[in-house]
């Protein structure tokens, strides 16, 4: 059985050319592999595909969306897009990758639907809430009407006894 050399291989996401190298090294200086080929175990060129959305510092990124989708499917989808849209479609497939790994069944739908539960728990809140708030503001009306009705009531009771007084006064 012949055995296969992921060093000399030629994958897109590798070749047979020099490893990248620091612009602020040396050119003797070799700069690691990016997150995908070091966990592929696999030389990282200067065109490595994987290497500005797969850094060396985060490897979960890449073993998570490697689970999932699959080194190969990961850079075909990639070549598919333009440059412009890779670094989201790359974000896009490490968030479902995780997603999915944390509910195997529902994967992002099972977030999706986790989140629009709570917003519509907070939504009822919020109405109960407001509902409260009005209750409480039309009975401090009330409450200040009627004190203001008292405090006429009685102005008006003591406006009678000085006129009754006032009367009797005058009248002697």
């Amino acid at each position: 059985m012949e055995e296969y050399n992921y060093k000399t291989s030629n994958t897109p996401f590798s070749s047979s050319s020099s490893s990248r190298v620091s612009p602020l090294l040396s050119g003797s200086a070799v700069q690691g592999p990016c997150g995908a080929c070091k966990v592929l175990r696999r030389r990282c060129t200067k065109s490595c595909l994987l290497a500005p959305y797969f850094p060396p510092t985060e490897p979960m990124k890449f073993i998570n969306a490697h689970k999932i989708y699959g080194a190969s499917n990961i850079v075909k989808c990639l070549q598919e897009l333009p440059e412009s849209k890779r670094a989201d479609a790359v974000s896009s497939m490490v968030y479902e990758a995780n997603a999915r790994i944390r509910d195997p069944v529902y994967g992002c739908a099972g977030a999706i639907s986790h989140l629009q539960k709570r917003l519509n728990d907070v939504q009822a809140e919020l109405a109960m809430t407001q509902a409260e708030i009005l209750i409480m503001q039309s009975q401090q009306q009330q409450q200040q009407q009627q004190q203001q009705n008292d405090n006429a009531s009685f102005l008006d009771n003591r406006n009678l006894g000085l006129d009754w007084e006032t009367d009797h006064w005058e009248q002697k």
